[in-house]
């Protein structure tokens, strides 16, 4: 039975899943929740992932959730190419660079706080404040890390689970006009992997539900 990935096209959590798919080399079949419209929230949706969030990978009987669950569940089960380096040591700073981006990061500005931010009163220039802050405080704990551990992608030479999350997050720093200079090992891992066909597949704009700027 082949897979479906319940996505959206611009969000950072699917982002990261569609990277590991495509560097794992798995076809999948794409199902679009439109998330600005709240599809997610509807029964319909629930009924795939009752948390009311993407991605959720439907393998075949059995329904995945959390990103990072996900790409570890895919390593797991298909371990070539690998996403993870082989030494614990180095598993657990590529776990670190990616816990700093799904739990540090992310969760502070995705969609739902902003919504909820909205409904506190909090106008437009003080959300995207808050989400530019919230980039830039996990971005001064990454940038170190790669500066430290990169040697073309954000662990070494060839793409982790570090960047399956980098990459997303950087894309998303963009959208929110936050200037990258301050980190250029950041800066260069995310343009040394916008260079790789996995994660030109991937990019938001190559999704069937892509919306023109």
């Amino acid at each position: 039975m082949a897979w479906t990935l319940h996505s959206h096209w611009r969000a950072t959590a699917p982002y990261r899943v569609r990277i590991g798919l495509a560097l794992k080399g798995l076809a999948y079949d794409y199902a679009a929740v439109d998330l600005v419209h709240g599809e997610q929230r509807a029964p319909k949706y629930r009924a795939v992932n009752p948390q009311g969030l993407t991605p959720a990978l439907d393998i075949g009987g059995r329904v995945l959730t959390q990103s990072l669950a996900i790409l570890e569940w895919l390593e797991e089960t298909h371990p070539e190419p690998a996403i993870l380096p082989s030494d614990a040591l180095d598993r657990q700073v590529v776990r670190t660079m990616a816990g700093i981006v799904a739990c540090d990061i992310h969760p502070l500005n995705n969609a739902r706080v902003g919504r909820k931010l909205d409904k506190m009163g909090i106008d437009q220039a003080g959300i995207l404040e808050w989400t530019q802050g919230w980039i830039r405080d996990g971005f001064d704990a990454l940038e170190p890390l790669v500066a430290r551990h990169g040697q073309g992608f954000a662990f070494g030479d060839r793409p982790t689970i570090a960047d399956c999350c980098l990459v997303p997050q950087v894309y998303s720093a963009n959208r929110y006009e936050v200037d990258l200079a301050p980190w250029p090992a950041i800066r260069a891992a995310a343009e040394r992997a916008a260079g790789h066909p996995a994660f030109a597949a991937a990019h938001p704009t190559r999704q069937p539900d892509a919306v023109a700027p």
